[in-house]
């Protein structure tokens, strides 16, 4: 025969305290239930950590790309984020290497710029409305700074991945070395062996 149990008092057909709910729940039924849980708090110490940090390393390596690439970051910052640009033609970028910029104030001059300085605003929404400082492009027009239009807008997550790159591999780091280079690109390149010869 299947045990079963009651369960706690609760409210009657006409709404008083008292009345009792029979359910019925097979032995088996708990059980099951509870094996599941034990197991499934047994194996959480047991589990990889190999996705997340894979996940982390991927987000960084994307973040890697957006800079070389869409978001053509090293023109102006250099391809180490120095403040060495690629581009003659461009602006002076900041050495990112020497910032002490924290990630959300990181993420807040990616997305909103950084007018009468250079540094475009890659948020394709930035002074449309207010969320950049509450200014809008007439409010810069009229305060006499000039934004610059960047190579591409980036998406949120997009910045997201890019603040994660320059957090971990640039913003804080220090002049370079041969190893930050190797570290830097995931591998000795070529530029490691230039730049940083034994």
């Amino acid at each position: 025969m299947l045990a079963s149990r009651d369960t706690e008092p609760s409210l009657d057909a006409a709404g008083k305290e008292g009345g009792h709910v029979r359910v019925r729940t097979s032995r088996w039924v708990r059980v099951s239930a509870g094996v599941a849980v034990a197991v499934g708090v047994g194996l959480a110490g047991y589990l990889p950590a190999a996705p997340v940090a894979s996940a982390q390393t991927d987000t960084v390596a994307a973040g890697g790309r957006l800079y070389r690439g869409k978001g053509d970051c090293q023109a102006c910052h250099g391809w180490a984020g120095d403040g060495r640009k690629m581009n003659l033609q461009m602006p002076d970028g900041a050495n990112l290497r020497e910032s002490t910029l924290t990630r959300e104030q990181l993420v807040f001059v990616i997305k909103c710029g950084l007018p009468g300085r250079q540094m475009p605003a890659y948020d394709r929404r930035a002074y449309v409305d207010d969320r950049c400082l509450g200014r809008t492009r007439a409010d810069l027009d009229r305060m006499g700074l000039q934004l610059f239009d960047p190579p591409a807008t980036l998406q949120n997550r997009e910045v997201e991945r890019l603040a994660d790159f320059l957090m971990a591999k640039v913003i804080g780091q220090g002049p370079l070395n041969r190893q930050k280079c190797i570290d830097f690109w995931g591998e000795e390149v070529a530029v490691c062996r230039n730049e940083f010869p034994d």
